[in-house]
Protein backbone atom coordinates (compact mmCIF):
# COMPACT_ATOMS: atom_id res chain seq x y z
CA UNK A 1 0.00 0.00 0.00
CA UNK A 2 1.50 2.94 -0.98
CA UNK A 3 0.59 5.87 1.77
CA UNK A 4 0.17 2.87 4.52
CA UNK A 5 3.07 0.41 4.15
CA UNK A 6 0.61 -2.26 6.22
CA UNK A 7 2.41 -4.95 7.87
CA UNK A 8 0.09 -7.90 5.95
CA UNK A 9 1.25 -10.63 8.39
CA UNK A 10 -0.66 -9.07 11.81
CA UNK A 11 -4.14 -10.37 12.37
CA UNK A 12 -5.76 -7.15 12.82
CA UNK A 13 -6.05 -4.81 10.49
CA UNK A 14 -7.61 -1.98 12.74
CA UNK A 15 -7.89 -1.82 16.38
CA UNK A 16 -9.31 1.15 17.38
CA UNK A 17 -9.49 3.02 20.89
CA UNK A 18 -12.49 5.40 22.32
CA UNK A 19 -16.05 6.31 23.39
CA UNK A 20 -18.77 3.76 22.94
CA UNK A 21 -22.40 5.05 23.89
CA UNK A 22 -25.81 4.22 23.60
CA UNK A 23 -27.87 5.95 20.99
CA UNK A 24 -31.64 6.47 21.24
CA UNK A 25 -33.10 8.04 18.17
CA UNK A 26 -36.92 8.95 17.69
CA UNK A 27 -38.53 5.86 16.09
CA UNK A 28 -38.96 5.57 12.41
CA UNK A 29 -40.46 2.32 11.37
CA UNK A 30 -43.20 0.86 9.42
CA UNK A 31 -45.05 0.60 12.89
CA UNK A 32 -44.12 3.88 14.67
CA UNK A 33 -42.61 6.91 12.83
CA UNK A 34 -41.97 10.30 15.07
CA UNK A 35 -40.98 12.37 12.69
CA UNK A 36 -39.34 15.43 13.21
CA UNK A 37 -40.47 16.51 16.59
CA UNK A 38 -39.05 18.41 19.60
CA UNK A 39 -37.43 15.88 21.94
CA UNK A 40 -40.19 16.93 24.47
CA UNK A 41 -42.99 15.34 22.29
CA UNK A 42 -41.26 12.37 21.33
CA UNK A 43 -42.79 9.31 22.92
CA UNK A 44 -40.93 6.52 21.35
CA UNK A 45 -37.26 5.51 20.78
CA UNK A 46 -35.30 3.15 19.02
CA UNK A 47 -31.53 1.90 20.55
CA UNK A 48 -28.60 1.88 18.62
CA UNK A 49 -25.10 1.40 19.47
CA UNK A 50 -23.40 4.70 19.24
CA UNK A 51 -20.01 6.79 19.57
CA UNK A 52 -18.04 7.57 16.80
CA UNK A 53 -14.97 4.88 17.16
CA UNK A 54 -18.17 2.15 17.90
CA UNK A 55 -19.48 3.35 14.28
CA UNK A 56 -16.54 2.99 12.79
CA UNK A 57 -15.05 -0.51 14.25
CA UNK A 58 -18.93 -1.19 13.04
CA UNK A 59 -18.20 0.01 9.29
CA UNK A 60 -15.33 -1.55 8.46
CA UNK A 61 -15.83 -5.14 9.58
CA UNK A 62 -19.25 -4.86 7.41
CA UNK A 63 -16.05 -4.31 5.06
CA UNK A 64 -14.94 -7.57 5.76
CA UNK A 65 -12.28 -6.02 7.84
CA UNK A 66 -10.84 -7.60 11.12
CA UNK A 67 -11.34 -5.15 13.66
CA UNK A 68 -10.47 -4.63 18.29
CA UNK A 69 -11.60 -2.42 20.13
CA UNK A 70 -9.79 -1.28 23.46
CA UNK A 71 -13.00 0.21 25.75
CA UNK A 72 -14.87 1.03 28.87
CA UNK A 73 -18.53 -0.14 29.56
CA UNK A 74 -20.59 -0.01 32.46
CA UNK A 75 -20.90 -3.05 34.58
CA UNK A 76 -25.17 -3.44 33.55
CA UNK A 77 -27.15 -4.43 30.64
CA UNK A 78 -26.25 -1.71 28.61
CA UNK A 79 -22.75 -2.59 28.84
CA UNK A 80 -23.58 -6.24 28.24
CA UNK A 81 -25.74 -4.67 24.80
CA UNK A 82 -22.53 -2.84 23.59
CA UNK A 83 -20.53 -6.07 23.93
CA UNK A 84 -23.48 -8.42 22.47
CA UNK A 85 -23.53 -6.32 19.77
CA UNK A 86 -19.87 -6.42 19.14
CA UNK A 87 -19.71 -9.88 19.32
CA UNK A 88 -22.63 -10.27 16.88
CA UNK A 89 -20.81 -7.85 14.48
CA UNK A 90 -17.50 -9.94 14.38
CA UNK A 91 -15.20 -7.23 16.31
CA UNK A 92 -13.00 -8.61 18.76
CA UNK A 93 -13.97 -7.75 22.27
CA UNK A 94 -11.45 -9.37 24.42
CA UNK A 95 -9.82 -5.80 25.40
CA UNK A 96 -13.43 -4.19 26.13
CA UNK A 97 -13.85 -4.55 30.24
CA UNK A 98 -16.76 -3.74 32.54
CA UNK A 99 -16.22 -0.90 35.35
CA UNK A 100 -15.50 -1.16 38.76
CA UNK A 101 -16.62 2.04 40.56
CA UNK A 102 -20.37 2.48 38.83
CA UNK A 103 -19.41 4.44 35.91
CA UNK A 104 -22.38 4.15 33.46
CA UNK A 105 -22.45 4.52 29.41
CA UNK A 106 -23.50 7.35 27.64
CA UNK A 107 -26.71 7.41 26.40
CA UNK A 108 -27.37 9.99 23.45
CA UNK A 109 -30.50 11.30 22.78
CA UNK A 110 -31.19 12.86 19.58
CA UNK A 111 -33.69 15.14 18.09
CA UNK A 112 -34.05 15.91 14.71
CA UNK A 113 -36.24 18.59 14.03
CA UNK A 114 -35.87 18.70 9.91
CA UNK A 115 -33.03 17.15 7.89
CA UNK A 116 -30.93 20.40 8.52
CA UNK A 117 -31.38 20.91 12.14
CA UNK A 118 -31.19 18.32 14.28
CA UNK A 119 -28.96 18.11 18.38
CA UNK A 120 -29.01 15.86 21.25
CA UNK A 121 -29.06 15.97 24.51
CA UNK A 122 -26.56 13.82 26.26
CA UNK A 123 -26.16 12.58 29.76
CA UNK A 124 -23.02 12.05 30.42
CA UNK A 125 -21.59 12.12 33.86
CA UNK A 126 -18.92 10.17 34.80
CA UNK A 127 -18.41 8.46 31.42
CA UNK A 128 -17.28 4.75 31.27
CA UNK A 129 -15.23 5.05 28.37
CA UNK A 130 -13.27 7.24 29.83
CA UNK A 131 -12.32 5.14 32.95
CA UNK A 132 -9.78 3.41 30.24
CA UNK A 133 -6.49 3.23 31.74
CA UNK A 134 -2.93 2.41 31.16
CA UNK A 135 -3.54 -0.92 32.86
CA UNK A 136 -6.24 -1.63 30.37
CA UNK A 137 -3.36 -0.97 27.23
CA UNK A 138 -2.12 -4.76 25.87
CA UNK A 139 1.34 -4.69 24.43
CA UNK A 140 0.89 -7.59 22.44
CA UNK A 141 -2.19 -6.73 21.00
CA UNK A 142 -0.82 -3.11 19.30
CA UNK A 143 2.00 -5.12 18.26
CA UNK A 144 -0.58 -7.68 16.36
CA UNK A 145 -2.84 -4.88 14.47
CA UNK A 146 -2.10 -3.36 11.33
CA UNK A 147 -3.04 0.02 12.71
CA UNK A 148 -4.17 2.07 15.40
CA UNK A 149 -6.98 4.47 15.43
CA UNK A 150 -7.27 7.10 18.29
CA UNK A 151 -10.58 9.07 18.61
CA UNK A 152 -9.82 12.43 20.17
CA UNK A 153 -12.77 12.02 23.13
CA UNK A 154 -10.41 10.01 24.33
CA UNK A 155 -7.96 12.53 25.03
CA UNK A 156 -10.14 14.28 27.03
CA UNK A 157 -9.63 13.29 30.24
CA UNK A 158 -7.62 10.96 32.71
CA UNK A 159 -7.52 8.17 33.25
CA UNK A 160 -8.56 7.67 29.01
CA UNK A 161 -5.71 10.38 28.16
CA UNK A 162 -2.84 8.59 29.45
CA UNK A 163 -4.21 5.48 28.00
CA UNK A 164 -4.48 6.46 24.25
CA UNK A 165 -0.84 8.30 24.67
CA UNK A 166 0.26 4.77 25.95
CA UNK A 167 -1.49 3.35 22.85
CA UNK A 168 -0.08 5.69 20.24
CA UNK A 169 3.70 5.23 22.16
CA UNK A 170 3.42 1.33 21.62
CA UNK A 171 2.33 1.84 17.91
CA UNK A 172 5.22 3.72 16.95
CA UNK A 173 7.38 1.25 18.95
CA UNK A 174 6.25 -1.57 16.78
CA UNK A 175 5.69 -0.36 13.46
CA UNK A 176 2.13 0.07 13.80
CA UNK A 177 0.37 2.65 11.58
CA UNK A 178 -1.66 5.43 13.87
CA UNK A 179 -4.52 6.91 12.48
CA UNK A 180 -6.07 10.19 14.25
CA UNK A 181 -9.75 10.32 13.51
CA UNK A 182 -10.04 14.06 15.55
CA UNK A 183 -13.76 13.43 16.56
CA UNK A 184 -13.96 16.99 18.56
CA UNK A 185 -17.11 17.25 20.84
CA UNK A 186 -17.90 20.12 23.33
CA UNK A 187 -19.11 18.58 26.22
CA UNK A 188 -16.15 16.57 26.93
CA UNK A 189 -13.79 19.50 27.37
CA UNK A 190 -12.80 22.24 29.71
CA UNK A 191 -11.40 25.11 27.33
CA UNK A 192 -9.57 25.46 24.02
CA UNK A 193 -6.10 25.37 25.68
CA UNK A 194 -6.37 21.29 26.50
CA UNK A 195 -7.91 20.61 23.30
CA UNK A 196 -4.90 22.11 21.52
CA UNK A 197 -2.05 20.45 23.90
CA UNK A 198 -3.47 16.89 23.50
CA UNK A 199 -4.44 16.93 20.32
CA UNK A 200 -1.66 18.26 18.68
CA UNK A 201 0.59 15.48 20.87
CA UNK A 202 -1.24 13.13 18.85
CA UNK A 203 -1.54 14.15 15.30
CA UNK A 204 2.07 14.89 15.97
CA UNK A 205 2.14 11.02 15.29
CA UNK A 206 -0.33 9.68 13.37
CA UNK A 207 -0.13 8.54 9.69
CA UNK A 208 -3.78 9.20 8.94
CA UNK A 209 -5.40 12.46 10.49
CA UNK A 210 -8.78 12.95 9.50
CA UNK A 211 -11.08 16.17 10.54
CA UNK A 212 -13.56 18.88 10.20
CA UNK A 213 -11.95 22.77 9.64
CA UNK A 214 -12.43 23.33 12.75
CA UNK A 215 -11.44 20.48 14.79
CA UNK A 216 -7.72 21.29 12.75
CA UNK A 217 -8.40 24.88 14.48
CA UNK A 218 -8.64 23.51 17.28
CA UNK A 219 -5.81 21.53 17.28
CA UNK A 220 -3.69 24.11 15.73
CA UNK A 221 -5.00 26.71 18.10
CA UNK A 222 -1.17 26.84 20.15
CA UNK A 223 0.55 26.57 17.28
CA UNK A 224 -0.14 28.79 14.60
CA UNK A 225 -4.36 30.26 14.21
CA UNK A 226 -5.89 30.71 11.40
CA UNK A 227 -3.81 28.12 9.25
CA UNK A 228 -5.06 27.28 5.48
CA UNK A 229 -5.95 23.45 4.59
CA UNK A 230 -2.63 23.53 3.01
CA UNK A 231 -0.53 24.90 5.17
CA UNK A 232 -2.16 22.37 7.90
CA UNK A 233 -1.19 19.50 5.87
CA UNK A 234 2.06 20.67 5.26
CA UNK A 235 2.47 21.83 8.92
CA UNK A 236 1.89 17.92 10.37
CA UNK A 237 3.49 16.14 7.34
CA UNK A 238 6.35 17.47 8.50
CA UNK A 239 5.82 15.24 10.93
CA UNK A 240 4.42 11.82 10.36
CA UNK A 241 1.55 12.26 8.56
CA UNK A 242 1.23 10.83 5.19
CA UNK A 243 -2.24 11.18 4.80
CA UNK A 244 -4.11 14.21 5.63
CA UNK A 245 -8.01 15.03 5.28
CA UNK A 246 -9.92 18.24 5.68
CA UNK A 247 -13.83 17.81 5.64
CA UNK A 248 -15.70 20.99 5.22
CA UNK A 249 -19.06 19.65 5.23
CA UNK A 250 -21.67 20.21 2.31
CA UNK A 251 -18.72 21.96 -0.06
CA UNK A 252 -16.74 18.47 0.15
CA UNK A 253 -13.49 17.45 1.59
CA UNK A 254 -9.55 17.00 0.65
CA UNK A 255 -6.69 14.98 1.08
CA UNK A 256 -3.68 16.08 1.20
CA UNK A 257 -0.82 13.53 0.68
CA UNK A 258 3.07 13.75 1.52
CA UNK A 259 3.87 13.23 -1.92
CA UNK A 260 2.39 16.47 -3.41
CA UNK A 261 -1.23 15.19 -4.23
CA UNK A 262 -4.68 17.15 -3.60
CA UNK A 263 -7.94 15.41 -4.61
CA UNK A 264 -11.28 16.75 -3.59
CA UNK A 265 -14.98 15.10 -3.80
CA UNK A 266 -18.17 17.23 -3.25
CA UNK A 267 -20.54 15.02 -1.46
CA UNK A 268 -23.59 12.98 -3.37
CA UNK A 269 -26.47 15.16 -3.46
CA UNK A 270 -29.12 13.22 -1.64
CA UNK A 271 -32.56 13.80 0.77
CA UNK A 272 -30.77 14.02 4.41
CA UNK A 273 -33.38 12.83 7.22
CA UNK A 274 -30.57 14.03 9.95
CA UNK A 275 -27.24 15.84 10.56
CA UNK A 276 -24.61 13.41 12.09
CA UNK A 277 -23.64 9.98 11.36
CA UNK A 278 -22.19 11.14 8.39
CA UNK A 279 -18.48 11.00 9.42
CA UNK A 280 -18.27 7.78 11.00
CA UNK A 281 -19.66 6.22 7.75
CA UNK A 282 -17.26 8.43 5.93
CA UNK A 283 -13.92 7.67 7.85
CA UNK A 284 -15.34 3.60 7.02
CA UNK A 285 -15.27 3.56 3.84
CA UNK A 286 -12.62 6.33 2.97
CA UNK A 287 -9.95 3.60 5.17
CA UNK A 288 -11.38 0.55 3.07
CA UNK A 289 -10.33 1.80 0.03
CA UNK A 290 -7.42 2.66 1.52
CA UNK A 291 -6.76 -1.06 2.77
CA UNK A 292 -7.89 -1.86 -0.94
CA UNK A 293 -4.66 -0.14 -2.24
CA UNK A 294 -7.48 1.80 -4.07
CA UNK A 295 -6.21 5.46 -5.28
CA UNK A 296 -7.06 8.49 -2.80
CA UNK A 297 -9.59 9.97 -4.98
CA UNK A 298 -11.68 6.25 -5.20
CA UNK A 299 -11.02 6.14 -1.12
CA UNK A 300 -12.81 9.96 -1.11
CA UNK A 301 -15.51 9.11 -3.37
CA UNK A 302 -16.77 5.85 -1.35
CA UNK A 303 -16.36 7.47 1.90
CA UNK A 304 -18.20 10.48 0.63
CA UNK A 305 -21.09 7.69 -0.80
CA UNK A 306 -21.33 6.21 2.64
CA UNK A 307 -21.52 9.23 4.71
CA UNK A 308 -25.01 10.18 2.16
CA UNK A 309 -25.76 7.01 3.15
CA UNK A 310 -25.68 6.95 6.47
CA UNK A 311 -27.06 11.11 6.70
CA UNK A 312 -30.54 9.61 4.91
CA UNK A 313 -30.74 6.58 7.90
CA UNK A 314 -32.69 7.06 11.24
CA UNK A 315 -29.47 5.31 12.51
CA UNK A 316 -25.23 5.76 12.91
CA UNK A 317 -24.65 2.05 12.89
CA UNK A 318 -27.14 -0.56 12.27
CA UNK A 319 -27.51 0.51 8.85
CA UNK A 320 -23.65 0.67 7.97
CA UNK A 321 -23.49 -0.56 4.63
CA UNK A 322 -21.38 -3.11 3.36
CA UNK A 323 -19.41 -2.88 0.18
CA UNK A 324 -21.53 -3.74 -2.57
CA UNK A 325 -24.26 -1.66 -1.21
CA UNK A 326 -22.12 1.25 -1.13
CA UNK A 327 -20.92 0.45 -5.18
CA UNK A 328 -24.63 0.24 -5.89
CA UNK A 329 -25.90 3.02 -4.41
CA UNK A 330 -22.59 5.12 -6.17
CA UNK A 331 -23.73 3.67 -9.43
CA UNK A 332 -27.13 4.78 -8.98
CA UNK A 333 -26.18 8.56 -7.73
CA UNK A 334 -24.46 8.78 -10.80
CA UNK A 335 -27.11 7.63 -13.35
CA UNK A 336 -29.31 10.05 -11.27
CA UNK A 337 -27.14 13.17 -11.47
CA UNK A 338 -24.37 12.46 -13.94
CA UNK A 339 -21.31 14.81 -12.85
CA UNK A 340 -23.20 16.48 -9.67
CA UNK A 341 -20.66 14.72 -7.75
CA UNK A 342 -17.42 16.34 -8.60
CA UNK A 343 -14.10 14.64 -8.58
CA UNK A 344 -10.70 16.41 -8.58
CA UNK A 345 -7.92 14.39 -9.14
CA UNK A 346 -3.74 14.61 -8.53
CA UNK A 347 -2.91 18.45 -8.06
CA UNK A 348 0.68 20.08 -7.75
CA UNK A 349 2.40 16.97 -7.70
Amino acid sequence: MKYLELDNNREFDLVLLGRVAIDFNPAYNEDVKEDFKPLKKVHVFEKFVGGSPANIAVGVTRHGMKAGFFGKVSDDQFGEYVVDYFDNEGIDTSRITKCENGEKLCLTFTEMLSPKESSILMYRNIPADLQLSVADIDEEYIKNTKALLISGTALSASPSREAAFKAVMLARKYNTRIIFDIDYRPYSWKNDDEISIYYSWVAREADIIMGSREEFDLTEKLIKTGMTDEESAAYWQNYHAKIVVIKHGMKGSTAYTNDGGKFSIKPFPVNARKGFGGGDGYASGFLYGLYQGWEIIDCLEFGSAEASMMVKSNTSSDTLPNPEEVHAFIKEEKELYGDMVARAGEEEK
